[in-house]
This record gives C-alpha cells, structure tokens and sequence, in this order.
C-alpha cells in the first residue's frame, strides 16, 4: 500500500524543524567534525516518500546537500552492495547507510561504521526496545530510523460469527486454525516460512515466544535449548497436522499476504503492512480484517523487532553533516511523515498514541504493545551466516526431514562452530 498523502500539521512541524536544522550554525558537536555534501545509501525506496524528506533538507543545506543512491528492494542484494562500497575504505561512494537493524553488529564488528555519539540524538523519544537494535558491544552505532514487529492478522468477521476472541496463546491458535478454519473453508495459519531471511524471524519469534533464545554474548554463546524445540516443534507440528498449508514453506511476505487477503487464511503473521493492504477500499477483505499481538506458548508472543538505523561510514569525510542529517530524519516532523507518506512504522514513541494518527491507522496501539516487548534477531558479527543456518535447520523440520529434537541438536553444533570461526 502506498501512501502519498502528507498531513498538513506534519508539513507545518517539518517547516519548523528545518529551520532549526538551519540555524545551528557550523559548530560540530560530539567528537565530530566535518561538514559538506553527502550520499545516503538505502534499500529501493517503494513509496517514494523519501526523495522529498531529503529535498527539503536540501533547500535548507545548499552546502550540505544529500544525494540519495537507491539500492535494489532485496534486503540481500542491498547488503552485499553495501559491503562491497564499503570494503573499498576511504574510496566508498556512501557517507550515510540505511541499514537493516540486524546488520548492525556485523557492520560494526568488521568496522565498516562509526560510533556515534548518544547526546546527538533524540533516543529517550524513542520507543525502548529499538535502540538495542543499534548497539554493538556497548556503544552506540547507528541511530534508529524506522521500527516493525510482527502481528497476527485474523479474520474478524469469521471469529465473530463463532463467537471466539482472537487467541493468545499456541493452544487457543491451534485449536481454531484446526476446527473453525476448515467450517469457514479456509486454511488455518501461515507466516513466512520460504528458507530466507523471512523465516528466521518467524523461527526466532517461535522460540522467543516459548521463553527461549538463540545466542547471547553478542554472537559468542549458543544459547538453544529446550524453548527452541518447543517453538521448533509448534511451526513444525502445524504443516504434519495439516492446520498450516504446506504452500506456506513457499511462502515470503507477499505470498503469505496475498494469500490471506484474497481469502484463503484465517490467521496470518506478517509485517503492519499487510493488515493496511488488506483493509483497504477495495479489498475482499475491507472491514473483516482485526490484528493482535503475536500469541506464545503461555500467553502473548514475543515479535522479532523489524525497520532499519542509520549508519554513518567509517570513512566518511563529513561526518558532522551526516550526524546532523541523521538527527534530522529521526525528529518528530520527520517521522509522522515517514509513517503518513512512507506506510513505515516510526521510532517515536509518542507518535503511537497520537489520536488523529490512531484514526488513521488503528493498528497503531497494537503495533506500539508488540514493539515494546519485541525482541531483537540474534546479534552477532557472523550474523548472515547465522541467518542462514536458521533457515536451513527450521525449514527441514517444517518439511518433515528432521524431528524437532534433531533440528536443535543441529542447530546448536552449527551454531557453535560460527561462534568458533570468529
């Protein structure tokens, strides 16, 4: 879904914050120094809003103007061109990075990216939980820009008419996805669950939500156990038992939100996105569709935090500048724009319990409740290969290769020998 439109009050606070950007005279501030013009590096900007945020940036810093470079959508692709431009040290072509929030510890491990300053920017405004995503060994190294958490997206109309609340627990999920959905024909649940980076946040969230995790020491130790076989064993149980389709091992975040909204699920987990699609004008499912938190073993479920920081490069000559622009992009103007014109969840908090917002985008407080007991994906400098040794463990015992018990057994020894390599 694509929103254009910016709200009038936020163009008014942007014209403000612009100004006081432009009068802050030449003084660096907080170990930087350096100012002039910039390359900001993001993945393919989908809504277009961002051309024109860094438009009005420019009006304000003739002599500090940012390019944008826009990268392909493929969260893969941009990451390895972005280790590419900045493996090439003081030649790089991108001062200032929009990275994925799980890149951070390993861009900053392999010292591709600089500490930052934290009095430089307006963290305390920030939703908690995101500014763990932009730590790295205790320092700060990127800035949060945009947030995300996982949401169970169901059929209202259809839980109404049976008279059953949306589930909160495993248990609850299980029993309608394997009873009510098949009254209503349709399948029970799905999430992304195509080996990619999309079914390692929903395996890290399974075994979140059973009170697990997956590594500690910031990549160093193997922490798998017995929630992980818990959470393993609940996605792996839902494709045997047939209450998850098998289609869904195919499934990325489009497939599984086409899916849903053309009526095919009762349950889905996937991104806030999906649930404005969905309820859309236009949609078979407008005014049927009701979103909660993510339901766990005992009770609510832990969400793996999503969005993406900012970064500067290490080698950036205008470091100061980049500091400046980052600040920028993370002021209150700014992100009521980036969710009313870019459809991305802010990093502000109080930008949740706006009522004029909440109107326009009711998932709002459900989106803030999932964000603030989120949880980051594993950290660890490794974290691609990481990644991808998740992927391949949960998608053979989702498919039936491996019992639960042998996929956390696997996953431990695999894990364990990336921690090794390092």
């Amino acid at each position: 879904m694509r929103w254009i439109r910016a709200a009038g009050r936020g163009l008014l606070v942007l014209a403000v914050v612009l100004a006081g950007y432009g009068a802050s005279g030449a003084r660096a501030a907080g170990g930087l120094e350096g100012r002039g013009p910039l390359t900001l590096a993001t993945a393919g900007d989908l809504t277009g809003y961002l051309g024109p945020l860094l438009q009005g940036w420019n009006r304000a810093h003739p002599g500090e103007k940012v390019t944008l470079v826009e990268l392909p959508d493929s969260a893969d692709e941009s990451r390895a061109q972005m280790i590419t431009d900045l493996r090439g040290g003081a030649r790089s072509r991108f001062d200032v990075l929009n990275i994925d929030v799980a890149w951070t510890s390993e861009f900053a491990a392999a010292g591709w990216i600089r500490p930052l300053p934290r009095d430089r920017f307006p963290l305390g405004s920030f939703l908690r939980p995101v500014v763990d995503t932009a730590t790295y060994d205790g320092r700060l190294y990127a800035v949060p820009y945009v947030t995300n958490a996982g949401l169970l997206l169901y059929r209202k109309d259809v839980l109404a008419e049976e008279g059953v609340p949306p589930p909160r627990t495993w248990a609850e999920l299980e029993r309608a996805a394997k009873t009510i959905a098949p009254r209503h024909g349709l399948d029970g649940y799905a999430g992304q669950f195509l080996p990619y980076e999309g079914l390692t946040v929903n395996a890290a969230e399974a075994v979140y939500s059973a009170g697990g995790t997956i590594l500690g020491d910031e990549g160093d130790r193997v922490t798998v156990g017995s929630a992980a076989r818990e959470g393993i064993g609940f996605l792996a149980r839902g494709v045997r038992d047939g209450w998850v389709p098998k289609e869904a091992l195919t499934y990325t975040e489009e497939e599984s939100r086409q899916a849903f909204q053309d009526g095919h699920l009762l349950f889905l987990r996937n991104w806030p996105y999906a649930y404005v699609s969905a309820s859309a004008a236009g949609s078979p499912l407008a005014g049927k569709v009701g979103a909660v938190p993510l339901p766990g073993r005992d009770g609510p479920g832990t969400s793996v935090l999503g969005g993406s920081n900012l970064a500067v490069n290490a080698h950036a000559e205008h470091p100061d500048t980049a500091a400046r622009l980052i600040a920028y992009l993370t002021s209150e103007g700014v992100q009521r724009q980036v969710l009313t014109r870019g459809a991305l969840p802010p990093v502000r908090a109080d930008l949740y319990e706006d009522p004029e917002l909440v109107s326009r985008f009711p998932y709002l407080p459900t989106l803030r409740a999932s964000v603030l007991t989120a949880a980051p994906r594993p950290k660890s400098p490794r974290y691609d290969q990481v990644s991808m040794v998740v992927q391949a463990v949960v998608h053979d015992a989702m498919s039936g290769h491996s019992t639960p018990e042998a996929a956390v057994r696997r996953l431990a020894r695999e894990l364990a020998d990336i921690s090794r390599r390092g």
